[in-house]
């Protein structure tokens, strides 16, 4: 038997997933979800799903299908990448912590700008490391990667009455439109 063969008839090892960087930024490494973070991403957006109050004010008008939802949509990403994304952030000092920030992108073309943009949402950092740099750190990663990319914008929408939320998006550079996101369940 060749060395070829043994290595091919021999059982597979499975080898703990290395972490791949697609941005740093502020000590926090962030990565597009892959089927070993799927977890991660799901802890976080369901959690926000779940508990922001600004989201659940208008989850009837979105449609909001619960966790099997949000499963289905995890495994959309993953299936169709092209569309989209979910965007992960770990702690790089507490990595075994599991990812400590997600949100959600997806591609649109934009007549104003002739070039593709993304749209943002549902932007979650967990309760115990928010007000710790960690949602500027994955959105400044987020544009950085999104630029590489050719993606000229980044449109997100934000409830009114989060004042907290709007004081995180102006702090980032992110201008009002004047404009509110409205939706039709089809």
């Amino acid at each position: 038997m060749t060395q070829a063969s043994r290595r091919a008839a021999a059982p597979a090892r499975a080898r703990p997933a290395r972490p791949r960087r697609e941005a740093t930024a502020a000590g926090y490494a962030c990565e597009r979800m892959r089927r070993s973070s799927r977890r991660d991403a799901l802890v976080l957006l369901a959690a926000f799903l779940g508990e922001d109050e600004h989201y659940r004010a208008s989850a009837a008008a979105y449609g909001d299908g619960g966790r099997e939802a949000l499963e289905r949509s995890l495994d959309l990403f993953l299936a169709r990448p092209r569309l989209g994304f979910v965007w992960l952030a770990y702690d790089e000092a507490a990595r075994d912590a599991g990812a400590v920030g997600a949100c959600v992108v997806c591609y649109a073309i934009s007549t104003s700008r002739g070039a593709l943009v993304a749209k943002l949402d549902d932007v979650h950092v967990a309760s115990a490391w928010q007000g710790r740099g960690a949602g500027s750190a994955m959105l400044a990663a987020l544009a950085q990667a999104l630029r590489a990319e050719g993606v000229m914008r980044i449109d997100c929408g934000c409830h009114r009455d989060n004042a907290r939320a709007w004081r995180f998006y102006e702090r980032l550079g992110f201008a009002p439109l004047g404009e509110e996101r409205i939706a039709k369940l089809l």
